[in-house]
């Protein structure tokens, strides 16, 4: 059965992270964890496994490179400043170079720091270093976007770096079990062919929309430790009386 819409898969995802993680206690559990969403797709798929894990929610900015004339098939990825990761086979087989995309590169990474400078604002990138991260992505099709991701959180030093997705493609989930230390995929149809046909709807994430969820999130989390100051406040001065 596909999933409703992103929020349904993510409520579903959630689910069996907290198995995941109940299974991960005896290990010593999930270190001080960080939720981040590939937007824009992992956005809203992202926010109840943040919920559910009482972590904090944020962004990796990662943008996929498409084949000259066919923007949507993905033929590289990159994140950040770092250089792009290419499918080597698939620039082979196209007759492609990395010079003669060298155009692509440089409007991927635009549209990259665009998006980081609106997502993000001020706001600092979370630390990753010692930390359980969980990436969270919408679905796994040629996995390159999730891969550059991996890539560069790997040489952040987390403590455990955990690749999340409602859907994908079972050869993609198997290769990118190289770059995670665990991988959690609730659907991997052994015909797969597209990520959209794992949900019943699944239109196209606005700007606007990961603005909201992100927006709402933050919100939330803040309400949650001002209430948590307040409440030990309480509890100081109600000891301080008591003595």
């Amino acid at each position: 059965m596909p999933f409703r819409d992103r929020t349904h898969a993510g409520e579903e995802l959630a689910l069996r992270m907290l198995e995941w993680a109940d299974s991960r206690s005896e290990a010593g559990g999930l270190v001080d964890p960080v939720v981040l969403a590939l937007p824009r797709g992992g956005v809203p798929v992202a926010a109840p496994v943040a919920h559910a894990l009482h972590a904090r929610l944020d962004v990796l900015v990662a943008r996929k490179i498409g084949v000259p004339g066919r923007r949507e098939t993905a033929i590289g990825a990159l994140v950040g400043e770092e250089p792009p990761l290419f499918d080597r086979a698939a620039l082979e087989l196209l007759g492609l170079s990395e010079d003669r995309l060298g155009p692509d590169v440089a409007e991927a990474r635009d549209e990259l720091r665009r998006r980081e400078h609106l997502y993000r604002s001020d706001r600092p990138a979370p630390r990753v270093e010692g930390r359980t991260v969980v990436l969270v992505d919408d679905g796994l099709a040629t996995g390159l976007t999730a891969t550059v991701a991996l890539l560069s959180l790997r040489r952040r030093g987390p403590a455990r770096l955990v690749l999340a997705a409602p859907v994908g493609s079972p050869h993609t989930v198997a290769d990118l079990r190289g770059h995670a230390d665990d991988v959690l995929c609730l659907d991997q149809p052994p015909h797969f062919h597209a990520v959209s046909a794992g949900y019943e709807r699944f239109p196209q994430v606005s700007d606007t929309e990961v603005m909201d969820v992100l927006n709402a999130f933050h919100a939330q989390e803040e309400r949650h430790e001002h209430h948590e100051h307040r409440q030990h406040h309480e509890r100081h001065e109600k000891s301080g009386r008591g003595h």
